[in-house]
């Protein structure tokens, strides 16, 4: 109720409703002016735009924050557990982890290429935690032994998880970093132009 108050609707309702009355300080309606104003008021309220809906959160900085504190702890979590980890697991995975959140230190940045920053959401929020949780569930004993059939052993298919996340981490800071490149190529051109004609 609080929230309708606010609302644009409400506010709509509320000049139709003084319209209205104005009306009726100006002689135009007679003893049913309770009913025109409630009337007016209901037309301009539904008359009003519906709120704007919100699907993609307003305050990228505290996401992109939350996000880097997730992959901190993320980290600390597989250090702590770093004799469960096969091989180099843990380095894998603060390769990614410095990866994304090196990128998501520039939030508003990202918010600005909102491909990019799908991508490095679902890294950092999904895919890396997934593959790390899937892996520290299973008894430690399952995991290291190779399965029947020459199948690739829960530490085979982490290690090949963590080497795919950070091939793809690696494209999507090449494309996020894409014009600071370009910038520094142009530069770097001008300054040899320069020194040519000088």
């Amino acid at each position: 109720m609080i929230r309708y108050l606010g609302s644009t609707k409400n506010l709509a309702g509320c000049v139709g409703g003084l319209i209205g009355l104005a009306l009726y300080l100006t002689g135009v309606v007679g003893g049913l002016w309770p009913l025109v104003v409630a009337g007016l008021y209901a037309v301009f309220a539904l008359l009003a735009p519906p709120e704007r809906v919100r699907l993609v959160p307003v305050d990228v900085v505290a996401e992109a924050g939350q996000l880097r504190a997730d992959l901190g702890s993320l980290v600390d979590k597989v250090t702590a557990q770093a004799q469960r980890m096969p091989g180099s697991s843990v380095d894998g995975v603060r390769r990614v982890a410095g990866i994304l959140d090196d990128l998501l230190s520039r939030p508003e940045r990202l918010s600005a290429s909102p491909d990019v920053q799908h991508e490095v959401t679902r890294l950092a929020r999904t895919d890396l935690p997934l593959s790390v949780q899937t892996y520290l569930n299973l008894p430690w004993w399952f995991a290291a032994k190779r399965r029947a059939g020459g199948e690739p052993s829960a530490s085979d298919e982490l290690l090949a998880q963590l080497e795919l996340m950070e091939t793809e981490a690696h494209r999507i800071a090449e494309r996020f970093y894409a014009g600071d490149v370009h910038q520094q190529a142009d530069h770097t051109r001008y300054l040899r132009e320069r020194g040519e004609n000088a």
